[in-house]
């Protein structure tokens, strides 16, 4: 989540499905699709549902400094390789949301689904947890750096968020390689 925002981390979460999955028991579970297309609020919902449900969950992230460092599709392997790492229990098989899976990180199988999230429940499960998570830090950052409206638009180059930057100048949160924030850090 937040590959592109031009502030905040780049956040990723894994999710290990239990081994009998019964939308009659569980009916929440036809709300877990692509976390774009739930509701905020459904979406805080199912965190702790997900959570409880599932054999294993994490979540992992790559900071400004990283995806400065190494860009945004290494960063977000990075964080997709830092969630996996931290489950509690070791998937046989990943499901990656996208086109590419990273080079190395993984010990497992795996296979990149693009559009995942809107096709598989546990990318669906996964991105929720992860926008969930990113957008509550965004949360948190828009009180240590009042004015952004980091709560509001969660990183992303809004018009308001840009108005802000011109403003106020960047902050330590914003990412220094993306042409939105580089543009204003060359600028008199």
């Amino acid at each position: 989540m937040g590959r592109g925002c031009i502030a905040g981390p780049v956040v990723a979460a894994a999710v290990v499905l239990p081994s009998k999955i019964d939308f009659e028991k569980d009916p929440w579970l036809r709300d877990v699709n692509d976390s774009k297309g739930v509701a905020p609020s459904i979406r805080e919902q199912l965190v702790p549902k997900i959570q409880s449900w599932a054999m294993s969950t994490s979540v992992g992230w790559a900071s400004v400094e990283e995806i400065d460092q190494i860009n945004i599709f290494h960063a977000s392997h990075l964080a997709m390789i830092r969630a996996v790492q931290a489950l509690s229990v070791a998937p046989k098989h990943l499901l990656v949301d996208g086109k590419f899976l990273p080079k190395q990180g993984f010990s497992m199988p795996a296979t990149a689904v693009i559009q995942g999230d809107s096709q598989c429940l546990s990318i669906a499960a996964a991105s929720i947890l992860a926008k969930v998570w990113r957008d509550r830090l965004m949360g948190e950052l828009d009180q240590q750096f009042p004015g952004y409206g980091f709560a509001k638009h969660k990183g992303y180059p809004t018009v308001a968020h840009t108005l802000a930057l011109q403003k106020m100048g960047i902050t330590p949160v914003h990412r220094r390689s993306f042409r939105t924030v580089s543009a204003l850090a060359l600028s008199p």
